[in-house]
This record gives structure tokens, sequence and C-alpha cells, in this order.
């Protein structure tokens, strides 16, 4: 028998796996072992069954986007990351409803994922701020940069490239560049 046609449970990895590989068996896998839990959550704060597949779904969705675009870190148990955007997807859904009562019934441990998001969107305005300062740093320190930190060369492979004497004339401009850089990084607003 192939491990595809394995049922249970599938592990945090067989269902990131499963998702990158399109897996249909996976994906049934995890509605199927996750459900309950959000079955409970939602009829234990102003729902019902239909509910709770449609958020379940979405929350399914949004995990197996966040999946593709290789824009997912799992900083907990899967379960306990499904549990938390079905959580947030429910309030928001209660909300818009007018029956928040200002608290819901928990069960599971939770992630704040909103505080995850901001924290991602302030990752990815520094990662903006730093490509922009690279951008405007001009060659070759731009090129040094680039060539030690992202391709991974060595300080000979730069003074060989860029034409020092030797890989310590190397290292001293590269470390110019650096302080060029992180000027122009804290520059910009």
């Amino acid at each position: 028998m192939s491990k595809e046609l394995n049922s249970g449970v599938p592990t945090d990895s067989e269902v990131i796996l499963g998702i990158l590989n399109n897996s249909e068996n996976v994906l049934k896998r995890l509605y199927i072992a996750y459900f309950p839990m959000i079955l409970q959550l939602v009829i234990n704060n102003n729902g019902n069954a239909d509910d709770a597949k449609d958020i379940y779904q979405e929350a399914i969705i949004v995990l197996y986007n966040k999946v593709k675009t290789g824009d997912f870190e799992l900083s907990s148990k899967l379960k306990t990351y499904i549990y938390s955007i079905c959580r947030r997807l429910w309030l928001k859904r209660l909300t818009q409803m007018n029956r928040y009562g200002g608290d819901i019934k928990d069960f599971q441990e939770y992630l704040s994922v909103d505080d995850e998001t901001e924290k991602n969107n302030e990752r990815d305005i520094q990662f903006n701020k730093m490509g922009n300062a690279l951008q405007l740093l001009g060659e070759p320190c731009k090129t040094i940069i680039e060539d030690f930190y992202i391709n991974n060369r060595s300080m000979q492979e730069i003074c060989e490239n860029f034409g020092y004497t030797n890989a310590d004339n190397a290292k001293t401009q590269k470390y110019k560049c650096l302080q060029r850089l992180k000027k122009l990084f804290f520059q910009q607003k």
C-alpha cells in the first residue's frame, strides 16, 4: 500500500508536502482530521454545522494559498494554526452578524493570527526598504554586497572579480559599502 493511501490524521509535514504536490488525498484527510474541532468551536459560539463547514473551508483555503505562495512558516502545530484561523474567521463572521457577545468559548490553544500577519507585513516593509537601499547604493557596492551576502561568494572571489590587490582590501571595501547601505536604509521613511 502506498503512503498516499494512508488514512487518519496526516502529520504537519505530510499536509505541507501534500499541498505542494497537489495531493487530494492529503487534503481530504486534513479536512476530516480537524473539522470536528472547528464544528465544536462554531456550535459552542452561536453557530451551526453549515457555518462550521464554511469557516473550515475558508481556513483550508488560507492555509493552501499560504503554502503554495511559499509564504508559510509554521511556528506551532498545524492543528493550532488551523484552529486560530477558524477562530479569527468565526469572530469576524459573528461581528458582521451582530452576534458577538464580547467573548468566545475556547477549548483549544490558539495563536493570535492577526499579530502574526502584522509581523509578516512589518518584515515585508523592512525587506522592501533594504531592497530600495540596495538599489540606491550604486556600484561596485551593490554587487559586492549581493555577491557576499546573497550569492555566498568568498572575499577571495570578490577580490578577483573587482581587481583588488588582496582579500583584505576587498573586505575593507565591503565594510565601507555596508556602512553606506546602513545609512541609506535608515534614511528611508
